[in-house]
């Protein structure tokens, strides 16, 4: 997408016509406000709030799973020990 220069992230987002309002902002993975200007090449990213908390989704998640069936103990080779 092209955009006269200067052009601040507001104006980015509103020529992709996306609902930004009340939403947080940044480019390349920092926050930042909607008054920032753009450069040549930035990414600008919208931020949504978390609906779950991330450490209770993964509790809930190994819990689900077992603890044979995930991270270290998914894949072992024949005759090794735990964890190799």
């Amino acid at each position: 997408m092209h955009l006269p220069q200067p052009a601040t992230v507001a104006q980015a987002l509103q020529a992709a016509g996306l609902p930004w309002e009340g939403l947080a902002c940044g480019i390349w993975g920092r926050v930042c406000d909607a008054a920032t200007l753009v450069q040549a090449g930035d990414r600008v990213e919208l931020y949504r709030p978390l609906t779950v908390d991330p450490k209770v989704a993964r509790r809930t998640r190994f819990a689900s799973q077992g603890a044979r069936s995930t991270g270290l103990f998914a894949k072992r080779r024949l005759n090794s020990k735990a964890g190799y």
